[in-house]
């Protein structure tokens, strides 16, 4: 049998383990070799079965400590969906804006029964922040306007208060995507309207409003959806930081 399908052996194996409850976060695998044994699998597949679990965020290497089952939070397991976010071309990237559109109205929704008066506060600050680089004189900062896009819809994740949503919206913020993106709204002098569309769905979840913040949210990311449907495929790729 080919490696790799050993390997798929040992994942599997693992997996099973941990949806058991045999092992839960936090829990200490058994030793190589007894694993091995249990898994019918020799080193080699075993441990790149395990290394292909810790790139994934389900397990954890101590360093003359053994291997563990990490925390399986959300943002953890979902991480690697960042990384598809950052190495879509410009066309797929629509199609993560479609995912988002789905996905950010009922997480503003949510965030309107649930925000804090603290997030309330620091979503102004957000935004205050924003509209002093627009006020500035000079050119618009954009790295400081990609900065406040993503610390708003980071916020509004985190205040749905689900943290299966805060991950999920947390890896499809791609920065090299967005920065494309506001690099087109910014020669497209639409960065005032982005703006305008941040604060009516702050004015929404000011008002624990759930319909209101999900109808401001569906039309700020459909409307981003469509802008990037016509332009992002004329910015060129660059190599963002």
């Amino acid at each position: 049998m080919a490696t790799g399908s050993r390997s798929n052996v040992v994942i599997d194996g693992i997996r099973r383990m941990i949806t058991s409850g045999e092992l839960v976060a936090g829990s200490r695998l058994p030793v190589e070799r007894e694993l091995g044994a249990r898994l019918g699998v020799s080193r080699g597949p075993l441990r790149e079965g395990v290394r292909a679990l810790v790139v994934l965020g389900v397990l954890e290497t101590r360093q003359g400590d053994g291997t563990y089952v990490t925390s399986l939070e959300p943002g953890q397991l979902l991480e690697p969906l960042g990384m598809l976010a950052e190495l879509q071309s410009p066309e797929n990237s629509v199609h993560l804006l479609g995912v988002r559109r789905v996905l950010e109205p009922e997480v503003a929704a949510q965030a309107a029964l649930r925000v804090s008066d603290e997030q309330l506060a620091e979503a102004r600050r957000i935004l205050e922040r924003g509209e002093a680089i627009l006020d500035a004189d000079g050119d618009i900062d954009l790295e400081g306007t990609i900065d406040v896009d993503t610390d708003f819809h980071r916020l509004v994740a985190t205040a749905s208060g689900n943290p299966a949503f805060a991950a999920i919206i947390e890896a499809l913020v791609s920065r090299t995507a967005r920065a494309r993106l506001w690099r087109a709204i910014h020669e497209r002098g639409a960065v005032h309207d982005t703006q305008r569309e941040h604060r009516a769905i702050l004015n929404a979840l000011e008002a624990h409003d759930p319909d209101r913040a999900r109808i401001r949210m569906s039309v700020h990311v459909l409307g981003v959806e469509e802008f990037t449907a016509r332009h992002l495929d004329e910015q060129p790729v660059a190599d963002e930081s």
